[in-house]
């Protein structure tokens, strides 16, 4: 199940990565939480943990457009249902 929702998560960061309208900090933002979610050497609920306080901060982001944003609150509502 985490790992489904991981590969969803990461199809949709990759998605914000391509996007050239959306400012860099944002897509660096989105491939550092890509890498963090690669990583098999932490628990899957440390690595959703830590995507989720990355992409919170820049969810607030006033420059992050509309689209944007809603790819990332998506992204973080699939990581909340990330268990043990």
């Amino acid at each position: 199940m985490n790992e489904e929702a991981f590969d969803r998560v990461n199809q949709i960061l990759q998605h914000i990565m391509e996007d050239t309208s959306v400012p860099r900090n944002i897509r660096r933002a989105a491939e550092e939480s890509k890498d963090i979610l690669a990583k098999d050497d932490e628990e899957p609920t440390i690595r959703a943990s830590t995507v989720i306080s990355i992409l919170d901060e820049i969810s607030n982001d006033p420059n992050i457009p509309i689209h944007a944003r809603t790819l990332i609150w998506n992204v973080l509502s699939e990581l909340e249902s990330v268990r043990d």
